[in-house]
């Protein structure tokens, strides 16, 4: 079991109720392979992070919103909105998470603790979410807010200085069409899992071209890192 107290250290904050900065880390696939026999998963040792992720997906939400509006009040609804999804995304929330070194820390069955890459990255990104809901329910708004300005709104000059707000997709395409005259197509490639937890790869084309495969929980997740991957791929 990991050693909360030094992630504690770490984000300079003491959860009044540890039990849920654990369940914040707690993944579905860890309940699974350690509960006592007889005993579902909500049974076993504590409960996993997903009730947790909901909330605290709904609290970044808020507070990244609140801080957009407050801080251009300029922009229109339209860009604001794709800003604050290119602040909330898999990747940018993850790349918080492992910032934090808060992959040192996940319980997770022997198997999840193998998966590397956007497997990983989209564990990471339910993680933080759940420690954000963690968080809300230990000190509050005030709380979870504080933290997640800290994470993350260091990062927005940059979104908006690069249009990192615009996502993979629409950008490969704009430059696609400007630089070869072509608009990209997707196809999808395989998908594999249960129907809960289905994973899909979906590969990128410009023209007769395949430029790269990208894979997600969802066939527009998939397209989006295939884009991705492509932009990356030719160097755009």
């Amino acid at each position: 079991m990991p050693d909360f107290s030094t992630f504690e250290t770490k984000i300079g904050y003491n959860f009044k109720n540890p039990s849920l900065l654990e369940q914040a880390f707690t993944h579905r696939s860890y309940l699974n392979e350690n509960r006592a026999p007889g005993r579902s998963p909500r049974q076993g040792r504590g409960e996993h992070n997903e009730r947790l992720e909901f909330l605290g997906d709904a609290v970044l939400e808020l507070v990244v919103t609140e801080f957009l509006y407050g801080k251009y009040p300029e922009k229109p609804e339209g860009e604001l909105t794709a800003y604050r999804a290119a602040l909330v995304n898999t990747q940018s929330i993850s790349a918080a998470a492992t910032a934090l070194g808060m992959n040192d820390y996940l319980l997770l069955s022997r198997g999840e603790s193998r998966d590397t890459g956007r497997a990983r990255q989209i564990i990471l990104a339910n993680a933080f979410e759940a420690l954000i809901g963690a968080l809300y329910l230990d000190s509050g708004y005030d709380a979870a807010k504080d933290f997640i300005s800290t994470q993350l709104f260091h990062k927005t000059e940059e979104v908006v200085e690069k249009r990192l707000w615009q996502d993979a997709k629409s950008k490969l395409q704009e430059i696609s069409q400007e630089k070869m005259k072509m608009t990209p197509t997707y196809e999808l490639a395989s998908q594999s899992g249960p129907d809960h937890d289905r994973t899909f790869v979906v590969a990128a084309y410009i023209g007769e071209q395949k430029i790269a495969t990208g894979e997600g929980r969802s066939k527009q997740e998939a397209e989006q890192a295939a884009a991705e991957k492509a932009l990356a791929a030719k160097g755009w």
